[in-house]
């Protein structure tokens, strides 16, 4: 029980903010990372766990059943739901996957202003832990204990620095990485029409759904992930907003 309540203590205690060299030291860290393709391919790893996770969990929220997520080699993803095939709850569903990581990534901006780095790491490890349970393939287990070990060992193990830097650097990640997802995923919808391949993204879905071209999906959930990017920042690096 002293473990839980200095814990406890400790996630609910606010630390002094980083000045603002480090955190614009860790956004560059970011920024290689998304340049670098072997880098980025390790990395996206992360992000598709989240993106599931934001459609696993606004399928909860809207009554869907969640039948499991899957995280494959390729950084793609899955997150199976059962449900209405159509109507506002499926939209919103296919709709979650892009914004989550920007969510997430907005939300960790918050706690970091105000010092709650702490806080931030374990709320991860929660979301991890949740996504862990949902997986139906061996390789998305994998991933996820990995990332699942990454979150405690700094948690629990990290000094206060360690653990502030790392904090800092995923938050910059997900905000980051989120609109470089839409990128890369408006890329291979061009490749697939290419191909004469039929559209599977979530854009596509999305276009399907709401008898729209999948191109609008595109600029609005880019849309989404650059104004999280921008208001995450300016709460990163003390602009008042």
């Amino acid at each position: 029980m002293d473990w839980l309540s200095d814990t406890w203590a400790d996630v609910t205690t606010a630390n002094p903010v980083p000045e603002t060299w480090v955190v614009v030291a860790a956004a560059a860290a970011v920024l290689v990372v998304l340049v670098v393709p072997w880098l980025w391919h390790v990395a996206r790893h992360a992000l598709t766990i989240v993106h599931e996770a934001g459609h696993a969990g606004v399928a909860l929220l809207v009554g869907r059943t969640v039948s499991g997520i899957r995280v494959h080699s390729d950084t793609s993803g899955l997150t199976l739901s059962r449900g209405r095939p159509r109507g506002p709850g499926m939209i919103a569903t296919a709709f979650a996957g892009y914004p989550a990581p920007t969510v997430v990534g907005v939300g960790a901006a918050w706690l970091l202003a105000h010092g709650y780095d702490l806080a931030l790491l374990w709320s991860l490890l929660v979301l991890v832990v949740l996504v862990l349970v949902s997986i139906r393939n061996w390789y998305g287990l994998w991933a996820v204990l990995v990332s699942l070990a990454a979150l405690v060992a700094v948690t629990v193990w990290g000094t206060p620095a360690v653990q502030a830097g790392f904090a800092y650097v995923v938050t910059w990640f997900f905000l980051l990485g989120a609109p470089r997802a839409v990128v890369e995923m408006q890329s291979a919808r061009r490749a697939d029409r290419r191909r004469g391949r039929r559209d599977t993204s979530d854009a596509g879905l999305l276009g399907g759904l709401t008898h729209t071209p999948g191109g609008l999906w595109v600029a609005v959930l880019g849309l989404v992930t650059l104004a999280g990017l921008a208001l995450g920042a300016a709460w990163l690096v003390g602009l008042q907003v």
